[in-house]
C-alpha cells in the first residue's frame, strides 16, 4: 500500500494501487479523480491514511494546477501544486498518476513540505519555490532531505519539440534529454542541487507509474486512478 524512502524518518509513504475497494480500471486503492464513485474514494482514503497512524490528522491537500504556486498548508483544500508547513497536527498530500511527488523534510528545524512536478512544474522549478518557502519558516538547505517517488520514466515520456526547446530556455542541462524523452527526475534534481541541496540528500525511488503496481494517465489514455504521496510531523 506504501511505499518508503530510506531518507525521511518522520511518518510519510507513496501510494500503490493496491489495498482497497475500488473497482476496475480504478482497481483497488484509488486516491481521487471523479470517474471513481466519490464513495470509493473516501473509504480509501480513510483506508490509507490509517494504515499509516495519521486517521486522527488534519488532511491538506491541493486543487492542483500544473504550476509552480506553494501554498503554507492549512486544513482543506487550496489551489497550487506544493505544501509546506512546520505544524505537527497536519497531513501534507499530493496526487499523482505520472507526474513526480517530492517529499521534503528538515529534521533539525521541523519544516515538510509536498510538490507535484508533473513538466511544468519542473520547467518553472517548483523544487525550488518550495525550498524557498520552506526557507521562509526556518529550514536550512543542508538539513532538508527530499525524496523523489514514482513518476513516468524516460523511455516514456515523449513530448514536442516544443517542450524541449521550454527546458532549453529555462537553463536545464541538455543531460536531461534525449531527443524527445525528457528525464523528470534529472531536471529535479538539477534544480535541487542549483539551491544547494547536496547530492546525498536526495533519494529517488526509480520507478515508472507504467508498471502496473501504480496508475498511470498516460498508460491507461485518461482512465485511471490516483495515488498520493503524504508527510506529517511526528
Amino acid at each position: 500500500m506504501w511505499l518508503k524512502a530510506s531518507n525521511i524518518n518522520c511518518v510519510h509513504g507513496f501510494s500503490n494501487r493496491k489495498g482497497g475497494v475500488s473497482p476496475a480500471p480504478f482497481d483497488s486503492l484509488n486516491l481521487g479523480g471523479h470517474e471513481d464513485e466519490p464513495s470509493n474514494i473516501k473509504t480509501n482514503r480513510k483506508i490509507a491514511l490509517k494504515e499509516l497512524g495519521l486517521g486522527h490528522l488534519e488532511l491538506c491537500n491541493l486543487k492542483q494546477v500544473h504550476g509552480n504556486t506553494v501554498q503554507l498548508a492549512k486544513c482543506g483544500q487550496q489551489e497550487g501544486d506544493a505544501l509546506v508547513t512546520n505544524k505537527k497536527d497536519l497531513i501534507l498530500a499530493v496526487s499523482i498518476a505520472d507526474c513526480y511527488p517530492l517529499l521534503f523534510h528538515d529534521p533539525v528545524n521541523k519544516v515538510i513540505g509536498a510538490a507535484h512536478a508533473g513538466w511544468r512544474g519542473t520547467v518553472n522549478k517548483i523544487a525550488e519555490a518550495t525550498l524557498h518557502k520552506m526557507f521562509d519558516l526556518g529550514a536550512k538547505a543542508e538539513n532538508i532531505e527530499i525524496a523523489i517517488g514514482q513518476g513516468i520514466a524516460m523511455e516514456n515520456f515523449e513530448v514536442g519539440d516544443e517542450v524541449v526547446e521550454e527546458f532549453k530556455e529555462k537553463g536545464f542541462p541538455e543531460t536531461c534529454w534525449t531527443n524527445r524523452h525528457i528525464d523528470l527526475i534529472k531536471c529535479n534534481v538539477h534544480v535541487l542541487r542549483q539551491n544547494n541541496i547536496p547530492e546525498k540528500n536526495i533519494w529517488s525511488m526509480n520507478r515508472c507509474t507504467f508498471e502496473p503496481d501504480f496508475f498511470s494517465y498516460r498508460r491507461d489514455k485518461g482512465i485511471t486512478g490516483r495515488m498520493w504521496a503524504v508527510i506529517a510531523l511526528n
